[in-house]
């Protein structure tokens, strides 16, 4: 899952930063509303956490921006604005919920959770294929019940194979879900990966296989 977070406090965007990709998020980070604009304009999120004062506005302008073209992306809004005034106009606005400065790192995770289990979104289900399964909130994967030890990065390629199983699901999608903007990618780094992976499926007697559709991407599907 991606998320993008604008924020322009340098400490804070480290502290979040890490805790984030500790629990399995790609994170982009936008200094400003101009370069959030750019990175919504190029890139799926599943969430966006925004601040409202920032060096070129407010961010409930770009709030406002995204209700009105009918974007439905799950916004929580970061702020040290904390008049009861501030959160219902934030919340008429299109937030999805509102966080005020200075917070909990945990409550903030419990916070992007919890929107992530709303209907039609991407937490809160347990995705299975043959005798694989993956609870997608607590990130863990498991083969006839027993735990199969992934990185979270292994963790997320799988996740997005599972949503699509059955289909092949395009490289630079995957890529796109997996790496944020200012990750170094290889040449074969999405190889390497899947390798990985598909190593440990065969090693833990997955009944599921990663295919590799050359030119294309790659198909996750029962064993025939």
């Amino acid at each position: 899952m991606r998320l993008l977070v604008v924020e322009d406090e340098p400490d804070l965007l480290v502290l979040m930063g890490r805790a984030l990709e500790r629990g399995g998020f790609v994170v982009d980070i936008a200094s400003d509303l101009a370069q959030a604009a750019e990175f919504l304009a190029v890139a799926h999120y599943d969430l966006l956490i925004l601040d409202l004062n920032l060096p070129d506005g407010d961010g409930l302008s770009l709030l406002r921006q995204l209700r009105a073209r009918g974007s439905q992306l799950p916004v929580l809004v970061l702020t040290a604005r904390d008049a009861v005034e501030d959160r219902v106009t934030g919340l008429d606005t299109g937030a999805d919920d509102y966080l005020v400065k200075p917070f909990h790192i945990p409550e903030l995770i419990a916070r992007i959770r919890a929107l992530l289990r709303r209907p039609d979104a991407a937490l809160g289900i347990t995705l299975s294929l043959g005798n694989l399964v993956l609870d997608t909130t607590s990130r863990q994967v498991s083969v006839n019940a027993a735990a199969v030890a992934m990185s979270v990065r292994e963790v997320a390629l799988l996740e997005l194979l599972m949503r699509r199983q059955g289909a092949v699901v395009p490289r630079d999608l995957l890529e796109q879900g997996l790496y944020s903007f200012e990750a170094e990618l290889g040449s074969n780094a999405m190889e390497v990966l899947v390798h990985r992976v598909r190593r440990k499926l065969t090693d833990a007697a997955a009944t599921t296989c990663i295919h590799t559709v050359r030119g294309v991407g790659y198909l996750l599907a029962e064993v025939a």
